[in-house]
């Protein structure tokens, strides 16, 4: 992996990419984003339409930020597959960079994550839940800078 300390120039005019929210999952998975272990992320489709966000495409560049707001890396998406929960693959599940080692233990967590009350909150639905045939979106990405290099 090579990244660049140098931040891009139009820094201020890339969308943002928040990983979870903030604290202490948001800190774990950026410090994983930062450290090259985490590689893929799995969002809900349902969340990209309800916030009316398009589906990120490879080659698409985005700027991490961190629980207090700051921006700490630039990442490139390299892949994006949308597919039901079932589908969800081990090579996907590892490289989350969460330390799972199956596909049981990653999806338990990530339910807990999408059942919670933050979650339910972020959907406006007190009652959202997911099954094998929820639609997921799978991103694959890689480190482009590492903007704490750049202080």
């Amino acid at each position: 992996m090579t990244t660049d300390a140098t931040p891009p120039a139009n820094l201020a005019s890339m969308p943002r990419a928040e990983f979870a929210f903030p604290r202490p999952l948001r800190d774990q998975l950026v410090a994983a984003i930062l450290d090259g272990s985490k590689t893929s992320t799995t969002g809900l489709l349902a969340d990209y339409e309800h916030e009316g966000d398009p589906l990120p495409k490879a080659g698409n560049r985005s700027v991490v930020i961190d629980s207090d707001d700051r921006p700490v890396a630039v990442i490139e998406i390299t892949g994006v597959r949308v597919v039901p929960l079932a589908q969800v693959d081990l090579a996907h599940v590892v490289d989350e960079g969460e330390g799972d080692t199956s596909v049981a233990e990653w999806r338990a967590g990530h339910e807990r994550f999408w059942h919670s009350e933050e979650m339910r909150a972020a959907l406006e639905d007190p009652e959202f839940t997911v099954d094998d045939t929820t639609l997921v979106v799978l991103q694959r990405f890689r480190l482009i800078a590492d903007l704490r290099l750049a202080d």
